[in-house]
């Protein structure tokens, strides 16, 4: 393997087919949807054994430090991370990536690989890797094409050309094909001459750049000049928000590959998803003998081929065949398998009414740690809160509500005005509205408390920073 790969790690998208689960502030790839670990960790650690350079990470501003957590926790650490101030899809992604590997290595390698997909057969994708970079360092842009087993409409397709020669098993790429009906795709897979477009791919820095300069300029000049302005923020590089937000919304298919004459097509098998939907998450599941696939705490009698999902507390399924079944603690899916895709109808139904069970969980993570809504009313609202070892919430105010916190595992350093004090377990303390407050946790272990919160006003943005370790406004 080339020593001049650079991993590039994907990181948006919204995944909203895979709701309940799958929401704003928590996506489907900081989720553990397949394994223990979230997907973007199962992504990095796919690619230990192979000889390439720390990972480029690329995601949006809202989600960097739950992505950066989610690294450290593996041990991982990117050559850089890069913050999107706003979604434009994955061309401008691989162009800002491209100028970041090409400063630092002229001829480098860029491998782009969503952060959301499963790969069972990492040793197959390790070859074809070497096989792809090799490719890329001739001149060609290799995209990997998955091996079909069934006339799948929910792909795009990628038609073979000519082989290309001494290189087994790679072909130059004919056509690409939008999401076809299922007698269209019958057809692809009937064919033995289209494989499904996996959305990765292989190209040298600098050929990515002047195939992006002859068919998209527009992109490369408002990716340029988002790269050119970005500023380092902690340890991001958060890019330009005037320019990046002129660049037009385009995928690297649509940009390049669909364009040029030196699109070249691997074509694998190598047990691989791009988890897009519940129904997909039951294909690739392990099942029992009637072709369930649970997990969590769920019982089963006379159910056939359903998928349940319990997170928060035990569900039972009587007599239910072809059910698609997510719990969490404050939503709940039950769907025809054969509907998965139409979830994310679902989604558009609670942004259209201004729910905000799309947005995030009951537990919401944040850079000190996270805190879960407990319960709400009229005027009030109870939350626990849990702050990492050596962690700080921001110095802040609130001008409409009042805090009150008791303090139940651990010792938190409070300020309250000129005040600085410890507070016990088993202990509380007051904030009044208006009041400037931060809470600290000095110790070694994670701090937990139970905020009561009361007021006319209890939303979020009733917030003012004076002062804050991770830099947010």
């Amino acid at each position: 393997m080339p020593a001049s790969v650079h991993p590039v790690i994907l990181c948006g998208g919204s995944g909203t087919r895979l709701w309940p689960m799958s929401r704003r502030l928590l996506p489907k790839q900081f989720l553990p949807l397949v394994s223990e670990r979230s997907m973007l960790q199962d992504t990095m650690l796919r690619l230990s054994g192979l000889e390439c350079a720390s990972p480029v990470v690329v995601s949006n501003s809202e989600h960097r430090f739950l992505a950066a957590e989610q690294l450290r926790e593996i041990g991982v650490g990117p050559s850089i991370h890069v913050l999107e101030p706003v979604g434009r899809n994955t061309a401008p992604a691989a162009a800002v990536a491209a100028l970041w590997v090409q400063e630092r290595d002229p001829g480098g390698v860029l491998l782009v690989l969503p952060a959301d997909h499963l790969i069972r057969d990492v040793h197959g994708f390790h070859d074809a890797i070497g096989q792809a970079a090799r490719l890329a360092e001739e001149g060609s842009l290799v995209t990997f094409g998955i091996q079909p087993d069934r006339p799948a409409t929910g792909y795009g397709y990628i038609e073979r050309g000519a082989a290309m020669g001494a290189d087994e098993g790679t072909y130059r790429v004919a056509r690409f094909v939008e999401k076809p009906d299922r007698a269209r795709a019958q057809e692809f897979v009937a064919s033995g001459r289209f494989s499904w477009n996996s959305g990765m791919f292989a190209f040298s820095a600098p050929r990515l750049l002047e195939e992006l300069g002859r068919h998209r300029p527009d992109v490369l000049a408002s990716a340029t000049g988002a790269w050119e302005k970005a500023k380092r923020d902690l340890d991001f590089l958060r890019l330009d928000e005037t320019a990046f937000a002129a660049c037009p919304a385009d995928s690297i298919d649509y940009a390049v590959m669909e364009k040029t004459n030196a699109a070249v097509v691997i074509p694998v098998d190598i047990g691989w998803s791009d988890v897009g939907s519940w129904g997909t998450l039951w294909e690739v599941a392990e099942k029992d003998a009637s072709g369930n696939a649970v997990r969590g705490d769920v019982h089963l009698r006379e159910s056939e081929n359903c998928y349940v999902r319990a997170e928060s507390r035990m569900v039972s399924v009587l007599g239910m065949k072809n059910a698609l079944i997510v719990e969490t603690d404050d939503a709940l899916l039950v769907a025809d398998r054969a509907e998965s895709e139409k979830v994310k109808d679902v989604v558009g139904h609670l942004d259209g009414t201004n729910r905000t069970e799309h947005v995030s969980h009951s537990r919401v993570h944040r850079p000190w740690g996270y805190y879960e809504s407990i319960d709400a009313g009229q005027r009030f609202q109870v939350k626990r809160i849990m702050v990492k070892p050596g962690a700080a919430l921001s110095l802040q105010m609130h001008h409409h509500r009042a805090e009150h916190w008791i303090v139940v595992c651990g010792t938190a350093r409070v300020t309250r005005g000129d005040e600085v004090k410890l507070v016990a377990e088993n202990e509380s303390t007051y904030i009044p509205i208006g009041t400037r407050h931060r809470l600290e946790n000095p110790g070694k272990l994670p701090l937990f408390l139970i905020e009561v919160q009361s007021g006319g006003y209890l939303g979020e943005d009733d917030i003012a920073r004076f002062e804050d370790l991770y830099k947010r406004e």
